[in-house]
């Protein structure tokens, strides 16, 4: 029973938390494929298309629909170039923050202002 209650609090925990994988290689990925992006989906947000790294290659993840998730913001996979190797930062959702000030709309008093929160 206990272990249960640990194993559903550890769940619990890591439900919402927003991490963005990032992974480094010394190959460049391909130049992005063109997609015929569909017509737009209410409640839906369109992740395009992105070189994935899978056992030690490239492999073409197509784009797709993502349900909108109320209060954030989808960020695509990005290839980086860094001192002379890859770094690719897969998808992620990230709270809203219309100034950047690191503040999330939810919680920021003045969320179309940088200097006050």
């Amino acid at each position: 029973m206990i272990k249960k209650l640990l194993l559903a609090a550890a769940i619990a925990a890591s439900v919402g938390t927003a991490t963005a994988a990032v992974i480094v290689v010394q190959t460049a990925p391909p130049p992005l494929r063109e997609e015929v992006v569909p017509a737009p989906r209410a409640g839906y947000v369109w992740a395009p298309g992105y070189w994935d790294w899978r056992s030690g290659r490239h492999v073409w993840v197509r784009g797709h629909w993502e349900r909108e998730r109320r209060g954030y913001v989808y960020h695509q996979p990005t290839w980086v170039e860094r001192d002379g190797h890859w770094e690719m930062t897969r998808g992620n959702w990230a709270r809203r923050d219309n100034d950047h000030d690191g503040v999330p709309n939810g919680v920021d008093d003045h969320p179309n202002n940088p200097r006050r929160n």
